[in-house]
């Protein structure tokens, strides 16, 4: 009989203790089982967007977040315990969910086939209903102060507690406001984090903001004809945000990488409502051993790219998640 798959939802405690924790196992070749409170939805994602203008009344939300906040963990078959295996989390971007990134994204098929442990948590929900993640200045807390890069890095002490994580191998991963919060895991947890892959998100615009201990493998993947999160940068509410080409050009001065490769590799498809290769890959040249940056331009691509659902796995996810576990800590 074949190992179970599991997916689990556990509860993060102040003490770090797991107060409940549900499992639910298929004794089957095909299929992985989910809980049917954590079933992703089958519709199309919403936008994800951030509010962008003043006289939008839900800015300056207050935070109603429950304090055991759950999150949820899919635990491959080919997991035993005595091999260590990469972490890959994922965060969804603002007014989503984990069950509708995941159902965007489809990560849990590659965490099986690939081997990783794939841990979604949600973010704080607002006093409209959205829920967020307090990244940067321009998204999307609006100065609700949550803390949110402690709690995210709590979660991962507590997996790396509860299974055997490789600690060299530990990923982050996001959509628009959960770009953004990937980037503030690089920066603030750059001895922890291996490496980062932002969907149409963006760091800090400030380098003194970031400060990372360690060079951090990044992966920025954003369309050039984003109206939410513009690919040329913009400000929300005032607060800026680079461009992608300056989010991976800071990314590189902070990696001590040089000037971006004349090399650039054969174009992406990754958008299926954009005939041919759209998308256009450049790197850095001499970055440290083992440390990769990377820019992926969607062109003509929105702030949610229209996967392409006929192929398995989904290019797009595919190569996010390539890249992430191609770039161990060195």
């Amino acid at each position: 009989m074949p190992r179970t798959r599991r997916f689990v939802r556990m509860r993060l405690l102040p003490a770090l203790v797991i107060a409940s924790l549900v499992s639910v196992a298929a004794c089957s070749d095909t299929g992985t089982t989910r809980s049917a409170d954590t079933a992703a939805p089958s519709t199309a994602a919403p936008s994800t967007a951030a509010p962008t203008t003043a006289s939008d009344t839900s800015l300056a939300p207050a935070p109603t977040a429950d304090p055991a906040r759950p999150y949820e963990i899919y635990v491959p078959t080919s997991y035993d315990g005595t091999t260590p295996v990469p972490l890959v989390m994922l965060l969804h971007g603002y007014g989503a969910s984990a069950a509708i990134q995941e159902a965007y994204f489809q990560v849990q098929p590659l965490a099986e086939s690939r081997g990783f442990i794939y841990v979604r948590p949600d973010g704080t929900t607002n006093q409209v209903g959205k829920q967020f993640w307090n990244a940067t200045p321009a998204c999307c807390g609006f100065g609700t102060g949550i803390d949110d890069s402690t709690y995210l890095m709590d979660i991962i002490n507590d997996v790396s507690n509860q299974y055997n994580v490789d600690p060299r191998r530990v990923f982050v991963m996001g959509h628009s406001n959960g770009g953004f919060m990937s980037y503030r895991m690089a920066c603030d947890h750059a001895d922890r984090i291996a490496a980062v892959a932002s969907l149409a998100g963006s760091t800090f615009v400030k380098a003194s903001d970031c400060a990372p201990k360690q060079p951090v493998s990044v992966l920025q993947v954003h369309g050039t004809a984003d109206q939410t999160i513009l690919y040329q940068g913009s400000a929300i509410l005032g607060q800026e945000y680079p461009s992608a080409e300056n989010t991976v050009g800071l990314w590189a001065n902070y990696d001590t990488c040089g000037a971006p490769s004349t090399k650039a590799s054969p174009p992406l498809d990754v958008e299926q409502s954009i005939a041919g290769a759209e998308t256009t890959v450049e790197t850095f040249d001499n970055c440290p051993a083992g440390i990769g940056v990377e820019l992926w331009s969607v062109k003509g691509g929105g702030h949610i790219p229209a996967i392409n659902t006929a192929a398995t796995p989904y290019p797009l996810t595919e190569g996010m998640i390539d890249f992430l576990l191609a770039h161990p800590k060195p």
